[in-house]
């Protein structure tokens, strides 16, 4: 109590460079459950073959191990927003990463080819609701402050699990038995769910404010995604994008997708995922460049271990040590590439990330049979620091301007962009260096098909810098905040 006839200072206001303390925890908490789904993703690719002798089952077979969790994944994505509104953030986290850890438990314990493949899309309707949750609950939390800070921390996982999955699955593979790369997941999962019971706060949804499924949008949009995402899958083995097991699911994919477009645009909020977000310019450009960040990442993701093991020989544990610098590369940069985020703007800081990474692919364009490990390792580093300055800008941008209420259709939209275009790279440099590689008998041959397919993933990213000045320039960001939230805070 105040002396009498004295006035108490009011509080320090808090430095606005600072970030409240709650959405550390609630980004931790998340990012720790996350890791198991993001590692998973790419974990079991080396495996192929191994599972495929394991498991007495063909390769075609077992490629479903894969595509089959995608398409899982990429079926409930679109449904993250409304499961949202209906259960509330908390809630619908822990029912995920249960769905996902019981999952993995099951993959673990399977028998067969058929019965890993069916645990494999347990796993994948638990991860596709995680991916676009994860996003949006932190940036709700966040409030629109400090998002290269924010973004640095919380797109880490999503970024290092590309680079990093492979090199842990070899080592799993060399050191044990393939069921190892799913029992991996559970102490993640079961840490994230204790801390999400902890942590997180109740956002439960008040009893009447439930938001209806949009049926129509939804019988329309996943199996849409889901058919063009098969489609692009079946390039690598088929005779290119001419092949009827392409066309036939991409064309049907890209016409349920339009459809759903029609559907959507007059509909609003109340659609599956509200499309007249792309009005906002930063939302609109940063899809774009996360469609193309897709194919800059995934897409050299499955030529540089080829290049290891094709032409120079390595195993499959060898080329993922030799992603390592990638990996390093991009933990380096992130802090730096948040400040400055925040500091100049998303526009600059992209441009100059894409710009890195593109130079830094020019050398495995010229690369031989006897190209220095040591030099494509630095190019390595160097191309994974810029694949991070570019990460976070991009992620960050996309939800400058947005209400509270229109972050999780926000954040649906830039999660499908971006896996799009790691399915498109993947599917456009399987068939250049199928076409570059027909009938190349030595591996001087060989080498130069690879460095075609190199120009061509040169070029995709080079595209993107032109179109990050498109991205929002140096600004502080105003709190996201719902008019709802503002209309209840104000006395009657």
């Amino acid at each position: 109590m105040s002396a009498p006839g004295r006035t108490e200072a009011p509080p320090a206001a808090a430095d606005p460079d600072q970030i409240d303390p709650a959405v550390w925890r609630t980004a931790f908490t998340i990012i720790v459950g996350t890791l198991a789904v993001v590692f998973d993703t790419t974990i079991v690719s080396v495996a192929i073959n191994d599972l495929t002798t394991a498991l007495h089952a063909s390769l075609s077979t077992i490629q479903w191990v894969s595509t089959g969790y995608l398409l899982a994944m990429f079926v409930t994505i679109p449904v993250a927003g409304w499961a949202q509104s209906a259960l509330g953030g908390k809630r619908l986290w822990i029912l995920a990463l249960g769905v996902f850890f019981a999952g993995s438990v099951l993959c673990a314990t399977a028998w067969n080819a058929p019965s890993l493949i069916a645990f494999r899309v347990v796993q994948g309707i638990g991860g596709g609701i995680m991916m676009p949750l994860m996003i949006t609950m932190i940036m709700q939390a966040a409030r629109g402050h400090n998002l290269g800070k924010v973004m640095a921390t919380v797109s880490l996982p999503a970024s290092l699990g590309p680079i990093l999955g492979p090199v842990l699955g070899g080592i799993i593979l060399y050191l044990g038995d393939w069921r190892w790369l799913f029992l991996v997941n559970v102490p993640f999962c079961l840490v994230g769910g204790w801390l999400a019971l902890r942590n997180l706060p109740d956002d439960r949804p008040a009893p009447g404010s439930r938001t209806r499924l949009d049926v129509v949008g939804l019988l329309l949009l996943s199996p849409g995604v889901a058919a063009v995402i098969y489609g692009l899958s079946r390039v690598e083995g088929s005779a290119g994008f001419a092949s009827a097991e392409v066309l036939a699911p991409l064309f049907a994919g890209l016409g349920l997708v339009g459809a759903f477009v029609a559907w959507a645009l007059p509909r609003a909020g109340d659609a599956l995922v509200n499309l007249r977000l792309f009005r906002h310019r930063s939302l609109a450009s940063s899809s774009v460049v996360g469609f193309l960040l897709g194919i800059t990442l995934y897409g050299a993701l499955f030529l540089l271990p080829l290049y290891w093991q094709q032409v120079r020989g390595e195993d499959a544990l060898g080329a993922g040590l030799l992603m390592i610098p990638q990996g390093v590369g991009t933990l380096l940069s992130r802090r730096l590439s948040g400040r400055y985020t925040d500091r100049y703007g998303p526009r600059w800081v992209g441009l100059v990330g894409f710009a890195a990474v593109a130079l830094a692919t020019v050398p495995f364009a010229f690369v031989t049979a006897d190209t220095s490990k040591v030099l494509l390792m630095a190019a390595l580093l160097v191309r994974g620091a810029g694949v991070g300055v570019a990460t976070i800008p991009l992620t960050g941008a996309a939800y400058i301007g947005l209400g509270h209420s229109e972050i999780p259709h926000a954040s649906i939209v830039i999660r499908v962009a971006q896996q799009l275009g790691g399915s498109m790279g993947v599917a456009v440099l399987a068939v250049v260096l199928q076409h570059a590689a027909g009938g190349a008998h030595t591996r001087a041959a060989l080498t130069g098909a690879f460095g075609e397919a190199f120009w061509w993933s040169v070029a995709f990213t080079a595209a993107a810098v032109p179109i990050c000045l498109l991205l929002p320039g140096p600004t502080r960001a105003a709190p996201t905040v719902d008019p709802v939230e503002v209309e209840s805070a104000v006395p009657a």
